[in-house]
This record gives C-alpha cells, sequence and structure tokens, in this order.
C-alpha cells in the first residue's frame, strides 16, 4: 500500500518506519530540509531504541523515503497521515495550526480519492475541522473529489513505540465511512494477526479516547503521589501500601508507582488540553484541574527535601543529580522533573552536576552553558565533590549502584530517590541515609555504645 505521512517527529517516524516494514511504500513529508536531510543520510533526529535499524533497512530496501515535496506526498499515498505536532496553546489548548496547515496543503493537490488520517493527539471536532478546511480548499479549486477523514490516534510509549505499534493494545479507527473503515482495515492487518485488536467507533469518540486514555494514566500517577505525601505525614511506607492496594486485581499494579511527577511531550499538555475542551462545552473537569495541579507540587517535593535537610542553606550545595530524561530510554526532557528540581536548586544558589545516558545533549541545548549545571561523563564522575545525590529517572544503569563508593564520594552521606528504586536496608546498611517518596527516612544504624 502506498502511504504518506506529514510529520517526521515522534509519531510520524515510527509510524512510517514500522508501515514500510511490513511491505508498505511510505513516504515520510517535512518542512524543514534541515530533518530531511538528516533523516536521507541515515541518522534520526530523535533518541528512540530500535527505530535507527527499522529506518535504515527500510530506506535501503526503498520503502521508506522522506521529501520536502507536498504535492509529492499527496500524490503518492491513497492514506495522508497527519502527524505533525499539536503543541499547547496559551490557554492550555492543542494549537492545531499545523494540522490545519496540512488539511489545506492536501485540498491545494488532491486530484482522487484519499483517506486522510489524523494521528496527532487532537481535540474533539478536529476532524470536522480538517473535512471544512478539504472542502473549502477543493471549492476554492471547482473540484469535487471524494475524500474521508479519520481518527486514528496514536498509543506509543516513548522508549517502547516499537513494540507499541508493532503489537498493539488495540487499534482505534473513528470513521464513518465503510469504505474508508475497509481500508483501514487492510493497511492494520499485519498488527492484528492472532486476535482482534482493532476497534472501530466514531469519529468524536475515537478523538475523545486518545485524551481520556492519558488523563486516565495521568490520574493514577497524582493519585499514587497524593498518597505519597500522606504516607509522608503520616509516618506510612507508600511502596507498602502500593503492593497492597495493587493486589487487587479491580486495581492491578501498573501505574501505582509514587514519584516526582510525570513529564514529557503527552501527559501534561493531554490532561490540559482537555481541560480546556471541558472548559468550551461548559463543564468544570474538577478532576482534570487537581491532576495537574498535583503533578505540578509533586515536581517540587526532591527540592522541598533537599531544602529541609540543609535547613534552607543549599547556596554553594552541589547537587549529584542522576537522571535529566522525563523517563529512560529516550532523551525528552519536555516537562521533566529534572527541570523543575534543578532550576528550583539555582535558584536557591546550589550547582548541579548532572549524568544522564541520552538526555545531556537536550540538556545543553535547553540551558547551554552555565556555571552552575555541569553535565559529567558517567554517573561516577557527578558524585565527585558532590554534597548528596539525587536520583530522578529509573534509567536501568542506575538501578544496582555501588553504594559504598557513593558513600565515600559524597560530602553529606545521603540518597534522596526520586523514584523509590531501593530498599532502604540496603542502602543504609552501606552507611547512607536514604530519602525517599512517601517513604519514612531511613538512617544508619549506629553501634550500641
Amino acid at each position: 500500500m502506498k502511504i504518506t505521512i506529514f510529520g517526521s517527529g515522534y509519531v510520524g517516524l515510527v509510524t512510517g518506519a514500522c508501515l514500510a516494514d511490513v511491505g508498505n511504500d511510505v513516504l515520510c513529508v517535512d518542512v524543514d530540509p534541515a530533518k530531511i536531510a538528516i533523516l536521507e543520510n541515515g541518522c534520526i533526529p530523535i533518541h528512540e531504541p530500535g527505530l535507527d535499524a527499522v529506518i535504515a533497512r527500510n530506506t535501503a530496501a526503498g520503502r521508506l523515503q522522506f521529501t520536502t515535496d507536498a504535492k509529492q506526498g499527496v500524490a503518492h499515498g491513497l492514506f495522508q497521515f497527519i502527524a505533525v505536532g499539536t503543541p499547547p496553546d496559551e490557554d492550555g489548548s492543542a494549537d492545531l495550526r499545523y494540522v490545519i496547515a496540512v488539511a489545506r496543503t492536501i485540498s491545494e493537490h488532491i486530484n482522487n480519492y484519499r483517506i486522510i488520517i489524523d494521528k496527532s493527539t487532537v481535540p474533539v471536532g478536529t476532524a470536522n475541522k480538517v473535512q471544512a478546511t478539504l472542502q473549502k480548499g477543493l471549492a476554492a479549486r471547482n473540484l469535487n473529489i471524494d475524500f474521508d477523514v479519520v481518527s486514528n490516534p496514536e498509543f506509543l510509549k516513548e522508549g517502547a513505540a516499537l513494540e507499541d505499534f508493532m503489537r498493539p493494545d488495540r487499534i482505534i479507527i473513528g470513521a464513518d465511512s465503510p469504505q474508508a473503515i475497509e481500508h483501514m482495515r487492510a493497511l492494520y492487518a499485519p498488527f492484528n494477526r492472532n486476535h482482534e485488536r482493532l476497534l472501530v467507533m466514531d469519529i468524536r469518540s475515537a478523538e475523545l479516547t486518545k485524551y481520556a486514555a492519558n488523563a486516565m494514566l495521568a490520574t493514577k500517577i497524582s493519585f499514587m503521589n497524593e498518597l505519597s505525601n500522606l504516607a509522608d505525614a503520616l509516618g506510612a511506607d507508600i511502596e507498602q501500601i502500593r503492593i497492597g492496594i495493587g493486589s487487587d486485581p479491580r486495581i492491578g499494579y501498573q501505574f501505582i508507582y509514587p514519584g516526582a511527577g510525570y513529564g514529557g511531550s503527552c501527559f501534561p499538555k493531554d490532561v490540559n488540553a482537555l481541560e480546556r475542551t471541558a472548559q468550551e462545552v461548559g463543564y468544570t473537569a474538577r478532576i482534570l484541574q487537581a491532576v495537574e495541579a498535583v503533578n505540578q507540587d509533586q515536581k517540587l517535593v526532591l527540592f522541598k527535601k533537599l531544602d529541609s535537610y540543609f535547613q534552607g542553606q543549599l547556596q554553594g550545595k552541589i547537587i549529584a543529580l542522576w537522571g535529566l530524561a522525563f523517563k529512560p530510554n529516550t532523551d525528552d526532557m519536555r516537562e521533566a522533573s529534572s527541570r523543575v528540581l534543578m532550576e528550583a536548586l539555582w535558584d536557591a544558589g546550589a550547582k548541579v552536576q548532572a549524568f544522564d545516558p541520552v538526555a545531556m545533549p537536550e540538556a545543553e541545548r535547553i540551558y547551554g552553558q552555565r556555571p552552575d549545571l555541569q553535565l559529567l561523563e558517567s554517573a561516577d564522575a557527578a558524585l565527585i565533590g558532590a554534597d548528596v545525590l539525587v536520583i530522578i529517572t529509573e534509567w536501568s544503569l542506575f538501578r544496582s549502584p555501588d553504594f559504598a563508593k557513593i558513600r565515600s564520594e559524597l560530602k553529606y552521606p545521603v540518597l534522596f530517590d526520586g523514584r523509590n528504586m531501593f530498599d532502604p536496608n540496603i542502602v543504609t546498611a552501606a552507611g547512607l541515609s536514604y530519602m525517599a517518596i512517601g517513604r519514612p527516612a531511613a538512617h544508619p544504624k549506629t553501634s550500641a555504645t
């Protein structure tokens, strides 16, 4: 099948690469010539495990190509995927200018039947706007060409996107055209073989499903973080509570891990956009408001623990920071908890020595060169001369550290764990105090005298 993907960012590249990998003829279109040049030279502008190899083999086989020529893109594919960014607008709503721009471009070049597929995360009613834009463009050209608009939201986790696309939990198709639905069934047949994963619904329900899914996951995280703060105040252990409630199959263990707050390009943006959508129809989404408010507060919990430990005297302190990305297996620092923590530390006069396996170039791009931030070549290097250690991203590289070495390097023998990665007994046995999220502070046992 011939497929065009407008947008060569995270969603567009993963979608294009995976569709090409099952034998389709895919053309990715982007307005950024520099990005296209990078892709044509065999590099990718994002970090996603395994994606470079998939792109390389499909490019070599001629199944995956890249261009800036929108006219060529419209002519190429029966399927026209819109996978451009929908950044938050000033009021928190999703900015649809790039989605509508692609729809306008398609309307300027379309000459026969096409299926226009909203892959970007977009608010309810976007398909209607895309359809109206195409109809207006065709009317300006005095043409009457059939087309269908379909909602096909993505459910890709950064760091596991290839697995999510190739072995999806569900494939949501929002459409009202039997012809378009049959074409979409055929397109996704290679990903839908061992059991039925494809769910067909009306377009508005499909658009809302994506937001509802992310909002539900964000709600679980914020609720657990709320409980962790309550556990902190009551002297309880949130990790024991997590196991206690997770054993109930109605609740389960997924997404009930307390931590330093969620980040990334999806949850914060989508929760705000859905809350804004509710406002537009006269509904106050109080739970959504609370989810985001709790998350913003949670990103400061580690700073408050540090500030309390040093009794408000953070000026001149050197904080070793392990992790910068908002989650493991990505270099994405959008809305990352590390950013909130570092900026609060800098405001208090502290310095940061940070290490992240892949996100340090992104940190340098965001913050540039500054005297209160050192980006070090290893986790061990970040410890040298530091007062305390903070872990804020749960990279597997950090899961089994040499606690004795950490103890020997730090001026103050304290580990602040923003992701509750460790057994407090193991940490304290190495002579470190252990400060985690929603857990009683643990200290080394002193010998009886």
